[in-house]
C-alpha cells in the first residue's frame, strides 16, 4: 500500500485554498470573526513547556502546538485520500520506502519573519536522528541531504508503516534550535514557528493564540483561540453543551441528553480508526511478569460492560481477540482468528490459573505459586471519567478470580511521568494508530521501544515486554518488500499478542471530536472526512484552515 502523493499541482491547490478561504467564509475578515475555545479535562495547567516533542509539555497536551508548528503534510488515517501537501509541496518516496524526497515550500516564514528554507528540514530530521527521545515513532533516521529547495531523508529500514509519522513531524527552525543545549528539556518559552497563530499568553486558567497577519497559507477564519483545562470530563460536558468551549476531544456521558439536545448546532463525529484503549501491564514485576496471570486476566475483562457502562454505548464494539477495531481491521486478522471473539469466562480463567499452580486460600483469595497473595494497583489520572470509571470496573470484575485490585487516580502529571518510567501495576492507555496494525502491536510487544525501569519513556512499550523475536518479526513486517513477507511476519505478531496478553485491548478509540456550528462550519464529517476531528492532533491546523464563518 502506497500513500497517495499530491505532487507540485495540488500543492499549489492548497495553498489557493488556504489564501482564499477566508474570503468566502468569513466576511469582513478574521478580525471579525469569533474566538474558538478548545478545551481538555486535565486539570489546572501546571506549568508552560512549548516543547513540541516532549509529550508532558503543555503545548502538546492541550494542543496548541499544532497552531503554531506545521508538518510536511498531512495523512488522513480515516479514508482514502491523497496527501495533502503542507511545508512540503512535493513529496517523493523511493520504492523501498527506505527514503523520502520532499520540496521545501516557498514563500514560508516563520513568525518572527526568517524564512522558512530546506535547512530547517534538514536541520529538524538531524536534531530528530541525533536525540531519540525526542523521536518516540522510532524512525531509524540515517543521512539527511540538501540539494536546492529538496531535502532527502534516508532510514535504516522501510518506513512503509510509518509514512504519516515521518510527514507529520513538526518542522522547527534552525536559527533557533541550534543553540539549545538539550532539546529534551528545554520550555521553549517564546515558540517560533510557521503556523498562522503565536502565543500571546500563558496562564493557569487558558492559553490563548492570536493569529499572525503574515502566514503563507492566507488568512483563516478563526482570529483567536483559547485553550482552556477543565477540572474533568463533567465540567469539560458542561462547558461544550454551554458554548463557554468550542472544540474538544473528551468522554461525555450520555452524549445525546447531556450535550447535542442542548443545542442543535452542538455536533459530535467519532470516526474509526486503527487504535484501541488497553489494560497496559508492567510485565517486569509481580503479579504480571506471569503469562499465565495476564491470560487469565483476558478471559474476566468484560469488554461489552466496558463499552456500555465505561463509554455509554459511544464507541463501536471491540470484538476480535486480535485487538483490532473492525471493520478497519478486518483485512489484518490472519486465518487462525477468524470469527474469534473476546467472551468472560471465569471457569477458563480459573483453568488456567490452577494449571499454572495458583490456588485460593479460605477466603477465597487467589494465591500465586510463590504462597503470596495477588493483588494490585490500576492508574489513570483523575477527571477522566470514562478511564477511572473502566478501572473500576476491572477491579469489581477481577474479583470472581480472588483478586483485590486497588483503584488510584492521581493527577495527571504524576500519572503521566508514572506511566513513561514503569512505575505502575497496570494502567488504562490507549495505542497510537496508523495505516496498518503495526502501531497497535509495535506500541504494546516493540523491544525496539524499550527502556529499562526508571528510564521515561516517550515511545509506548510502557509496560517493558521485550522478546527478541516479536521485535524482529515487527521489523520484518515494516520493511517487508511485498505482501507475502509480510504477512509472514503478522502471523507470527498477531499469534504472540494474543498468547502473551502483554496487554489487553479494553475498548475501540475512534478519533473523537465535539464542536458546534454556532459560529464556523467546514467541520470534519462522515460526509467530508479531510481530517481527524481531534484538536490535540496535528491536523487540527488543516481544520483551521477549512473553518469558515457561519453565516
Amino acid at each position: 500500500m502506497r500513500l497517495k502523493s499530491s505532487l507540485a499541482a495540488a500543492g499549489l491547490a492548497v495553498a489557493l485554498a488556504l489564501t482564499g478561504c477566508s474570503a468566502s467564509g468569513n466576511q469582513g475578515g478574521a478580525a471579525d470573526g469569533a474566538a474558538l475555545t478548545i478545551a481538555k479535562p486535565d486539570g489546572a495547567i501546571a506549568s508552560e513547556s512549548n516543547n513540541p516533542w516532549i509529550g508532558d509539555s503543555s503545548a502538546l497536551k492541550l494542543g496548541y502546538v499544532n497552531a503554531i508548528f506545521e508538518p510536511l503534510a498531512f495523512v488522513n488515517v480515516i479514508a482514502d485520500k491523497p496527501v495533502t501537501p503542507w511545508l512540503a509541496s512535493e513529496i517523493e518516496w523511493a520504492d523501498d520506502y527506505r527514503s523520502v524526497t520532499v520540496t521545501a515550500r516557498d514563500g514560508v516564514t516563520w513568525n518572527d519573519g526568517e524564512p522558512f528554507t530546506a535547512d530547517d528540514i534538514r536541520f529538524t530530521f538531524e536534531l530528530l536522528r541525533d536525540n531519540p527521545a525526542i523521536e518516540p515513532a522510532a524512525l531509524g533516521i540515517t543521512d539527511v541531504t540538501v540539494d536546492g529547495d529538496k531535502v532527502t531523508i534516508g532510514f535504516q529500514t522501510s518506513v512503509f508503516v510509518k509514512q504519516d509519522k515521518v510527514l507529520e513531524k513538526f518542522i522547527v527552525p534552525e536559527h533557533i534550535w541550534k543553540d539549545v543545549e538539550d532539546v529534551t528539556t528545554e520550555t521553549n518559552p517564546e515558540p517560533v514557528g510557521t503556523g498562522p497563530y503565536t502565543l500571546t499568553s500563558f496562564s493557569s486558567q487558558s492559553v490563548q493564540l492570536d493569529q499572525r497577519d503574515d502566514y503563507w497559507g492566507g488568512e483563516l477564519a478563526v482570529p483567536t483561540l483559547y485553550f482552556v483545562s477543565y477540572n474533568d470530563n463533567t465540567a469539560l460536558t458542561t462547558a461544550l453543551a454551554n458554548g463557554d468551549a468550542d472544540w474538544a476531544q473528551g468522554f461525555i456521558p450520555n452524549i445525546e441528553d447531556a450535550y447535542l439536545s442542548k443545542d442543535e448546532h452542538n455536533q459530535y463525529w467519532a470516526p474509526a480508526g486503527l487504535g484501541v484503549d488497553a489494560l497496559w501491564f508492567n510485565v517486569t514485576k509481580k503479579p504480571f511478569d506471569d503469562k499465565a496471570l495476564r491470560q487469565a486476566l483476558n478471559l474476566i475483562v468484560d469488554r461489552d460492560q466496558h463499552r456500555e457502562v465505561a463509554r455509554e454505548g459511544s464507541v463501536p464494539a471491540l470484538t476480535s481477540v486480535t485487538g483490532l477495531p473492525q471493520p478497519a481491521g478486518d483485512p489484518f486478522i490472519i486465518d487462525r482468528f477468524q470469527g474469534e471473539e473476546y467472551t468472560v469466562d471465569v471457569d477458563g480463567a480459573k483453568a488456567i490459573l490452577e494449571a499454572a499452580g495458583y490456588t485460593w486460600d479460605g477466603a477465597g483469595k487467589l494465591i500465586d505459586p510463590d504462597g503470596e497473595q495477588v493483588t494490585f494497583t490500576l492508574q489513570v489520572p483523575q477527571g477522566w471519567s470514562d478511564y477511572v470509571t473502566g478501572i473500576t470496573l476491572i477491579a469489581e470484575e477481577v474479583k470472581a478470580i480472588g483478586i483485590d485490585a486497588t483503584v488510584d487516580t492521581p493527577d495527571v502529571d504524576t500519572w503521566w511521568a508514572a506511566k513513561g518510567t514503569g512505575d505502575f501495576d497496570a494502567i488504562l492507555h490507549w495505542t497510537d494508530t496508523g495505516l496498518t496494525p503495526w502501531d497497535i502491536y509495535s506500541n504494546i510487544m516493540d523491544g525496539a521501544r524499550y527502556l529499562p525501569i526508571g528510564e521515561q519513556s516517550e515511545q509506548y512499550n510502557f509496560g517493558r515486554f521485550n522478546d527478541p523475536e516479536i521485535t524482529q518479526a515487527l521489523a520484518d513486517y515494516a520493511n517487508a518488500a511485498d505482501d507475502a513477507t509480510r504477512q509472514t511476519a503478522l502471523e507470527k505478531i498477531q499469534t504472540s499478542f494474543v498468547d502473551e496478553a502483554v496487554a489487553l485491548p479494553i475498548g475501540t478509540r475512534p478519533f473523537i471530536g465535539e464542536f458546534n456550528t454556532r459560529n464556523y462550519v467546514g467541520w470534519p464529517s462522515e460526509e467530508d472526512p479531510y481530517a481527524v476531528p481531534e484538536p490535540t492532533r496535528p491536523q487540527m491546523l488543516l481544520v483551521l484552515t477549512k473553518l469558515q464563518a457561519a453565516e
